[in-house]
């Protein structure tokens, strides 16, 4: 079993490396074509993984399908587990549009360069995936220890959809935020952005990354007034942490409600990544079309009542 999860992290990595490494090789602005071209991509990737799950678990391979799901108490079959994925992958997907909006806002306040947007949410995306392998490798450890916290599961869901039902949700301040003032209080920022740098030191050459050619380097004044080797953050990886611990808020929610689907570690595993793996391009496909998602917090909280209502009975 451990071959099949080396295996299918190794197929993600892979992805992720052709991703950065060769088609985002240069900083550039995402268009909205580009965006979806790249949408259609994942999603399609996504999709055919089904194909994989079906065969494996219809097979028995490295072990797949030999014990019963902990939620309803069955061995999946390759249809069965085939229906548990896509499902999965569907109601996870759902759930991180809602993502999208606030990473908007977090690109907003930090006056994130469109030019350096993709490079912030791939490290994002990446940091997301080893987050949610640990909560969900001790949501499954939980449920197969405690059948019962299935019912807390539920809960939470429920009071989470009438949260967002009716409850009003200001626009926080993503400068407030306790983790952004904890790196703040630990680490110096800089004025302004130095390219696609996430940390620079100060008596380092200036970056001229993203400025004109032939122009002087702008000015820093936290930079140029420290000590040679002052380690710096920048903007940019304020915005960076930000967009993580987002993501496990969201992971929260959306954790939960995957597992009234299934208790099968791959399959919740494998549905959560493709759909992460797409975030990046749907956040650049539908940038300039928030203000028409006016039904998405009632659509999203009753998908929530629906899970959470699944799972208690």
């Amino acid at each position: 079993m451990i071959w099949l999860w080396l295996g299918f992290l190794a197929f993600v990595l892979a992805l992720l490396a052709l991703d950065l490494g060769v088609f985002h090789r240069q900083a550039h602005v995402v268009t909205s074509r580009e965006a979806l071209g790249w949408s259609a991509v994942w999603i399609s990737l996504g999709c055919a993984f089904t194909v994989f799950i079906y065969f494996a678990y219809d097979g028995g391979w490295l072990g797949l399908g030999a014990v019963p799901d902990p939620v309803d108490g069955l061995v999946s079959d390759g249809a069965t587990a085939a229906e548990k994925y896509l499902t999965g992958y569907v109601v996870e997907k759902s759930l991180s549009v809602d993502n999208i909006f606030v990473i908007a806002m977090i690109f907003s306040f930090f006056a994130v360069p469109a030019l350096y947007q993709h490079r912030v949410l791939f490290w994002g995306i990446l940091g997301a995936l080893a987050l949610r392998g640990a909560m969900i490798a001790l949501g499954a450890k939980l449920i197969a220890e405690f059948h019962w916290i299935l019912y807390l599961f539920a809960a939470f869901l429920i009071l989470t959809a009438f949260k967002m039902l009716f409850l009003r949700e200001g626009h926080a301040d993503p400068g407030k935020n306790p983790i952004v003032r904890l790196v703040r209080r630990f680490f110096p920022v800089t004025d302004r952005y130095h390219g696609e740098h996430f940390a620079v030191r100060a008596g380092a050459p200036a970056s001229r990354e993203g400025e004109l050619p032939g122009a002087p380097p702008l000015p820093d004044a936290a930079v140029d007034a420290a000590r040679p080797g002052t380690l710096f953050l920048t903007p940019l990886a304020l915005a960076l942490v930000m967009v993580e611990t987002t993501d496990v808020i969201f992971a929260v929610d959306s954790i939960p409600a995957i597992f009234a689907i299934t208790g099968d570690p791959f399959l919740v595993f494998t549905s959560n990544v493709f759909a992460i793996l797409g975030l990046r391009s749907l956040y650049f496909a539908l940038a300039g079309m928030m203000g028409r998602f006016r039904y998405l917090k009632p659509a999203l909280a009753l998908v929530l009542l629906v899970v959470g209502g699944k799972m208690l009975l």
